[in-house]
């Protein structure tokens, strides 16, 4: 499907691991996330799939052309989206799901992240 998913950190915990050593871990809700919109080489010069996490909060105050582009996929709108590569072979269609199921044990996982920004400090 998709090289990636988009989740929401929760909070932090650590995890003991067999030779006694204490690891601190980060907890993430990833997805699930949907298809929003499938970006083509014809149409916009290069291959990638559009997603948004489905946030059991609703969107306040969608604006009239983020209605129209989750009306047209037939989604939800959705707080957050982001574009992703597409893996070898798959063909993602708007309003498909994508859950951390694509994930496999041993995967290498990058993440990234956006602080909280405090201004001047330190």
């Amino acid at each position: 499907m998709t090289k990636g998913l988009i989740g929401r950190k929760i909070g932090m915990t650590q995890v003991f691991l067999e030779d006694g050593t204490c690891e601190p871990v980060t907890v993430i809700s990833a997805g699930p996330c949907v298809v929003v919109q499938r970006k083509t080489a014809e149409r916009d010069g290069y291959e990638a799939a559009q997603l948004g996490l489905i946030d059991p909060r609703p969107l306040r105050k969608p604006t009239k052309a983020m209605t129209g582009h989750f009306k047209n996929a037939g989604v939800p709108a959705t707080r957050e989206t982001r574009e992703f590569e597409i893996a070898e072979g798959a063909d993602p269609k708007p309003g498909d799901t994508v859950t951390c199921e694509l994930f496999k044990a041993g995967d290498v996982v990058q993440l990234v992240g956006t602080s909280k920004g405090r201004g001047f400090q330190g």
